[in-house]
């Protein structure tokens, strides 16, 4: 399914029933990466509602400015749930889905029941600007390009855009920039899932984030990089963990 949203047709998928859930995939990824992390959607899609998209320029998204932040990212998705009539949701982001998802808790704090964020960040640290300007097409091996081409639907164009995003990052100084104040303002139950061997956004990012958020808890993955834990084999573990707290509720 497609909708138009802040001027980018916007690529979304609907599994189940229940309350609604919103799995927002990491930059670079697409919406259909959720159904192999977690080894089928069917142990989530029983008890919500799962919401689905394709970010702003990826997979099957399109992005016709040809400009992409992570708060404009937060606002698309703020838009597709009141598309699809949607008040109050729950939502698990990884990475650039997880900074998306901070976003949206900031904007409008009161929609929101449960934040899951897995290897997300508040900010870029000199680490991960390093990581991100290598991310020149001449750099991307045949396997890579074989795989972001297996992922979005638009061409070489998109995903030389995509990069392109990718090494802009290193520059950006305002998209990713919450303080503890403006944390601490996000008063919904937060669960921050982190690898403690994390190359882009070390740990204390992570310990600082759970400190700030007034309702927050910390699992660290001993020994987990960025995403370790949905890319290693760790699933059964997540969900064993994530299904009670997403069904909490709000507090």
């Amino acid at each position: 399914m497609q909708t138009r949203i802040n001027g980018a047709d916007l690529h979304y998928e609907l599994h189940g029933e229940g309350e609604p859930l919103l799995l927002l995939h990491g930059f670079l990824g697409n919406g259909a990466t959720w159904a192999t992390i977690l080894g089928g959607l069917d142990r989530l899609g029983q008890h919500y509602q799962l919401v689905i998209p394709d970010l702003r320029g990826h997979g099957r998204s399109t992005n016709p400015s040809g400009e992409f932040t992570l708060r404009q990212s937060g606002a698309d998705m703020l838009g597709l749930l009141d598309s699809l009539g949607i008040e109050r949701y729950r939502v698990v982001g990884m990475s650039g889905g997880g900074m998306t998802a901070l976003h949206m808790a900031a904007a409008q704090p009161d929609r929101l029941e449960r934040l899951v964020l897995i290897s997300a960040t508040t900010h870029f640290p000199e680490q991960a600007r390093a990581i991100m300007r290598t991310m020149t097409e001449e750099t991307r091996s045949e396997a890579e390009w074989d795989q972001m081409r297996a992922a979005h639907a638009h061409g070489d164009d998109q995903i030389r855009a995509l990069w392109r995003t990718s090494r802009g990052f290193a520059d950006s100084r305002d998209d990713m920039a919450f303080t503890a104040e403006a944390l601490g303002a996000i008063d919904v139950p937060a669960l921050i899932v982190h690898g403690d061997r994390d190359p882009f956004f070390p740990l204390e990012i992570a310990t600082a984030m759970h400190t700030a958020l007034p309702k927050s808890w910390l699992w660290v993955v001993p020994g987990g990089g960025h995403l370790t834990l949905v890319t290693e084999g760790l699933t059964p573990e997540f969900l064993r963990l994530a299904r009670p707290f997403l069904a909490g509720g709000g507090d």
